[in-house]
């Protein structure tokens, strides 16, 4: 079968990637394999192929945000009601170890045996035409919305939604959000604070194609990012800042900005990879403003989060590629002209 895997051995990182031929896997006790319908493209890919660009062993398939149909289970797995063959399922991507507290309580994402597990991350993921799954509890049914559509929201979904479901108490009627970033996860992050509170968003990018998709799903003020970015939030708070601020980026400068127009007893949220830091001293933060950072949701949340699709509230603006396009689709992720999201589809 096709896949599209991380090889290293290059600098540039276009040359890190390849699409070939690899054997299908085949289900073992207690596996699933699943037919792949779709694969979300993310930025953290990039990250990974930069770390192969100066040490990676072996080929791995690319892919965290997948979703398809099941084609087999392997022996002693047992399908179960919406879980039997032909279902169309959502992948959940964090795999923990299933046995510590944080796994029990559904947050896999936060399992401290297993940190950073999952397809794509750490073994083969859903660039291919099949993914095998280790246990059934991370597969989960889409019913009516369909693989391609689906696929984002495990992760490109499901980051934004945890960061906003947990700062719920925050987004009171007259609270101000502020969320820096409107691209794959910043107009999902826009949909779900609308969906789910009364809060007033002011989305923040440089693109002015983003702003306007972020418009289009329910921001109630755009800000095209610059010098004064910092005095025009503060003019549409009334001086006192925003109860709630996302940095889907997560840079050094988005991080400042960040910092600087949080309110006191806020919250500042870190939902992007983008490796910046933020110091930090007595004064250099709105007194009891709180700082976070998060790592995708719970598969709990994920189950919420479909469930909430199913019913239209939001919706995922992306575009499809076949796979064999892979390439060109990070090329565009990485001279900044990819809009929304991308999803490859075998």
């Amino acid at each position: 079968m096709k896949a599209f895997q991380l090889v290293g051995g290059s600098t540039n990182l276009l040359e890190t990637v390849t699409l070939t031929d690899v054997s299908q896997p085949e289900p073992g006790p207690g596996q699933v394999l699943v037919r792949i319908g779709g694969a979300g493209v993310c930025h953290s890919d990039v990250t990974l192929m930069e770390f192969a660009a100066n040490k990676r062993e072996k080929p791995m398939t690319l892919g965290h945000e997948n979703a398809g149909w099941i084609e087999a289970f392997g022996p002693g797995t047992l399908p179960t009601p919406g879980l039997e063959i032909g279902a169309p399922v959502a992948v959940y991507g964090a795999w923990g170890c299933g046995a510590c507290k944080n796994c029990r309580r559904g947050m896999e994402n936060y399992c401290p045996v297993s940190v950073g597990s999952g397809p794509g991350l750490s073994v083969d993921g859903g660039m291919a035409e099949y993914l095998l799954v280790p246990a059934t509890r991370y597969l989960l049914p889409l019913g009516d919305l369909t693989p391609a559509e689906a696929a984002p929201l495990s992760d490109a979904g499901l980051t934004p939604y945890h960061a906003v479901k947990v700062s719920l108490p925050w987004l009171v009627p007259g609270s101000y959000t502020v969320v820096i970033g409107a691209g794959g996860l910043g107009h999902l992050a826009v949909q779900f604070l609308k969906a789910l509170s009364p809060t007033t968003v002011i989305s923040v990018d440089k693109r002015e194609g983003a702003l306007s998709l972020a418009a289009k799903v329910g921001a109630d003020h755009t800000i095209v990012s610059g010098e004064k970015t910092a005095e025009e939030i503060r003019a549409i708070t009334g001086g006192r800042g925003a109860d709630l601020v996302l940095d889907i980026c997560g840079y050094d400068d988005t991080l400042a900005l960040a910092a600087s127009v949080v309110a006191s007893l806020g919250r500042l949220t870190v939902v992007g990879v983008g490796g910046g830091t933020l110091p930090f001293n007595f004064f250099s933060f709105p007194y009891e403003c709180s700082l976070q950072s998060t790592y995708w949701g719970s598969v709990t949340e994920l189950e919420e989060l479909l469930a909430l699709a199913r019913t239209g509230a939001v919706s995922i603006h992306a575009t499809q590629y076949p796979l064999e396009k892979a390439s060109d689709v990070y090329a565009s992720m990485l001279d900044g002209s990819l809009q929304g999201r991308a999803v490859l589809v075998p």
